[in-house]
């Protein structure tokens, strides 16, 4: 438990010194989470009231890949 307390102390006081890293580590931050939104929204929209129209289909879809093997 020391162990983890000493790595933990570590980074903060690392981070606490930093004065052009805070601003780097910001942006990599935003940009990565601004990456995924827009990766998630435009490319990877494949959800199933997109990929079935009708009800039965879409409950036919659940129940088949429920029991497969």
């Amino acid at each position: 438990m020391k162990t983890l307390k000493n790595f933990i102390s570590l980074y903060i006081n690392g981070f606490k010194s930093m004065t052009l890293g805070k601003t780097l580590w910001g942006i990599a931050i935003v940009k990565i989470i601004i990456f995924i939104f827009v990766f998630k929204m435009f490319f990877f929209n494949e959800t199933i009231h997109t990929k079935f129209d009708t009800q039965e289909d879409k409950i036919n879809f659940i129940y088949q890949n429920l029991t497969k093997d």
